[in-house]
């Protein structure tokens, strides 16, 4: 089982990125798939989910109408489209993989993302 994220990098405020999560090794379309985030000194929170078969997607406060996630299950690929990038949304950004039913967890190494001008 692998999840690699992809696409961080340093952007200015105001700025755009995105996100993908490669996955391999499992039945991508029988998992909900999520970004979280840590920042530095902080716990991780989570950001952002879509069910297995992207019907339904949902978001943490900070980041609604901003960020947009969606997946591709050809592909096996969720993304994070992220807009209008502020200094907080710093953070190294991590992809889950939960199944919808019996709950098995996976998680990526992280992709860094650095807004600063």
């Amino acid at each position: 089982v692998q999840l690699v994220e992809s696409g961080g990098g340093l952007v200015q405020p105001g700025g755009s990125l995105r996100l993908s999560c490669a996955a391999t090794g499992f039945t991508f379309s029988s998992y909900n798939m999520n970004w979280y985030r840590q920042a530095p000194g902080k716990e991780r929170e989570s950001v952002a989910g879509i069910t297995y078969h992207g019907g339904s997607t949902n978001y943490t406060d900070s980041v609604k109408g901003r960020f947009t996630i969606s997946r591709d299950n050809a592909k096996n690929t969720v993304y994070l489209q992220m807009s209008s990038l502020k200094p907080e949304d710093t953070a190294v950004y991590y992809c889950n993989a939960r199944h919808a039913m019996f709950g098995m967890n996976y998680w990526g190494k992280g992709t860094l993302v650095t807004v600063s001008s």
